[in-house]
């Protein structure tokens, strides 16, 4: 027994080892320290697979997204050989009957089938995948349940590794209870019929506890906070200001992590990348730039890191209305990255169409060109395209005539796709900014003749205004212009997904006025009169979002009143 303990530490501090090196830099010497034990120790398959999907997360290939699950795949096979063969965790372990390795292996078990999950549901926005393999979702928050159980029913029973093990199930508990937690209810209602429930603050305080802890899942633990509180809340979410404080405190963590390199994790490419984005959602937008800048050149190993800073430069520039600055790093990313030709070239086309007519183009391109290629490079993940694919060919179509009618703010439309008016609500003059190019083009089409698209780009253009005017505290100027896309909803002939967006903007409006009962009707509206538009799946999360603050918002006030 002692044997297997002393390996099972050596193959812990050797994958402590390969992630300090990720964290720093060092991405294939981490990849070439564990790939040799990758048949045969269970935490080198695991951290091994974990690093390969981490980069497809970044390349967001279909290839890489298949090769990163086949090697999970594997790594559950070398930890499946690790594990007791029979009867359930709770009667294994009644006659003591389980080694520590052995619960080691059912949490690298339940961990790998977490991750092949995470691979489906990458691969489509709207989780027909993730809901398909539910086998694997179910098997492993089975496991993790009972581990959970186990650890805290069983507090003698602790191994020399034990806070590693510890770590694992609060990363797989944490994990599962966020994720679920942020469904909205019709996918929800799926996965509860088969014993799904996530609770959001349980799951954020397991991942924190794991991320305090020293583990080896603590990197983890704390790059999935940092990715819910600087992603999912916007873009699945609605709050302006998603828990800064936490966002700083998590930063904080991953600077405390201990390491056995002497290198600065202060100058990791992914610690960067997260400092800059929370200085993005702070409204820091220069410091946000000078903080992505540094992250490229931190490292050159793996450009797909360099894709990602791009992508934030290019939003960070757009807030500027920096046009040009924003179409060179869309430019680049159309060169350099496969994740999204469509929405590369779309947002390209969509920068020059901001500019004056009159203006020079960079390199001599022409935006009525690009939007006639967008369709061309529509790409099919797991038989399906991506929403925000859908939705830029489905804009560029105006664009197939002789004489196309311009799209009048394609950049601004496509940035509250993204949730940035959130980002800038913290800059009155980054606010003033774009509401006078709104104004602008408010003019422009009230001075053009009629068409087809009038009434449409009117609409499209009152709702961002009303957002505009929400973030500058015009309260009943911003209720205005939500309110009359509403009214237009029968004579809108294309953008139809406004309409909902208008009663979830007017709804999210009346919570921050006061009047909770009549938001939660116009966001149940939102929630249940409207289908099959675009961008909905997306939508129908920030619709959840709210009616859940709301809900538990009610509830802590019940506990008050009752106190």
């Amino acid at each position: 027994m002692k044997v297997k303990y002393t390996s099972l530490r050596t193959c812990l501090e050797d994958c402590m080892e390969a992630l300090d090196l990720f964290l720093n830099n060092h991405f294939n010497e981490s990849l070439d320290k564990l790939q040799p034990r990758s048949k045969e120790s269970m935490y080198h398959a695991l951290i091994y697979a974990t690093v390969l999907e981490m980069q497809a997360m970044m390349t967001f290939q279909h290839e890489d997204l298949v090769s990163a699950g086949n090697t999970m795949k594997s790594a559950q096979e070398v930890c499946q050989r690790f594990r007791k063969r029979s009867g359930s965790l709770a009667s294994r372990a009644a006659g003591d009957e389980l080694t520590e390795e052995e619960l080691h292996a059912e949490a690298c078990y339940a961990e790998c089938l977490l991750q092949r999950a995470a691979l489906t549901f990458l691969q489509d926005e709207n989780m027909v995948s993730f809901i398909k393999g539910g086998i694997k979702v179910r098997n492993s928050y089975l496991i993790y349940k009972e581990l959970h159980s186990f650890i805290r029913s069983h507090s003698s029973f602790k191994g020399p590794n034990h806070k590693h093990l510890e770590g694992g199930v609060a990363f797989g508990i944490g994990a599962f209870n966020l994720t679920l937690s942020l469904f909205p209810p019709r996918i929800l209602k799926v996965l509860e019929f088969a014993g799904f429930s996530g609770d959001k603050e349980y799951g954020l305080s397991q991942l924190y506890e794991g991320a305090t802890s020293h583990n080896l899942r603590s990197m983890l633990c704390a790059l999935l906070l940092l990715c819910y509180y600087t992603f999912l809340c916007f873009i699945l979410g609605n709050s302006h200001t998603p828990s800064l404080d936490s966002c700083d405190r998590t930063l904080a963590l991953l600077l405390e992590l201990p390491t056995s390199l002497p290198l600065s994790l202060l100058q990791g490419a992914i610690f960067l990348f997260f400092a800059g984005r929370v200085e993005e959602i702070k409204g820091n937008v220069d410091e946000a730039v000078a903080l992505f800048e540094d992250g490229c050149k931190a490292q050159q190993a793996w450009k797909q890191f360099h894709h990602m800073c791009y992508w934030e430069l290019m939003w960070c520039f757009t807030f500027k209305r920096h046009w040009k600055m924003a179409y060179f790093y869309a430019d680049l990313l159309s060169q350099e990255s496969r994740w999204s030709k469509v929405m590369y070239v779309y947002m390209k086309a969509a920068y020059l169409s901001m500019l004056p007519e009159g203006e020079a183009r960079p390199f001599g391109e022409d935006e009525v060109e690009l939007f006639r290629q967008v369709p061309t490079f529509k790409q099919k993940i797991a038989g399906k395209s991506p929403p925000t694919e859908k939705f830029a060919i489905r804009k560029a179509r105006r664009y197939r005539a002789s004489n196309p009618v311009r799209l009048p703010v394609p950049v601004l439309e496509m940035m509250y796709m993204w949730n940035g008016f959130s980002m800038i609500s913290k800059r009155p003059e980054l606010t003033e900014g774009i509401l006078e190019t709104l104004l602008e083009a408010e003019r422009t089409l009230q001075a053009a003749p009629d068409n087809e698209y009038t009434l449409d780009d009117s609409c499209l253009i009152l709702l961002l205004k009303g957002l505009c005017l929400k973030n500058q505290g015009r309260m009943q100027a911003a209720e205005e212009c939500f309110n009359k896309v509403y009214s237009s909803e029968k004579k809108l002939k294309f953008d139809h997904y406004l309409v909902p967006n208008s009663l979830l903007e007017l709804g999210l409006l009346y919570v921050d006025t006061g009047r909770r009962e009549q938001a939660i009707k116009l966001l149940q509206k939102a929630k249940n009169n409207y289908k099959e538009y675009s961008m909905e799946s997306r939508t129908q999360f920030r619709i959840h979002a709210a009616l859940s603050k709301l809900k538990a918002d009610t509830s802590d006030q019940e506990e008050i009143t009752v106190l």
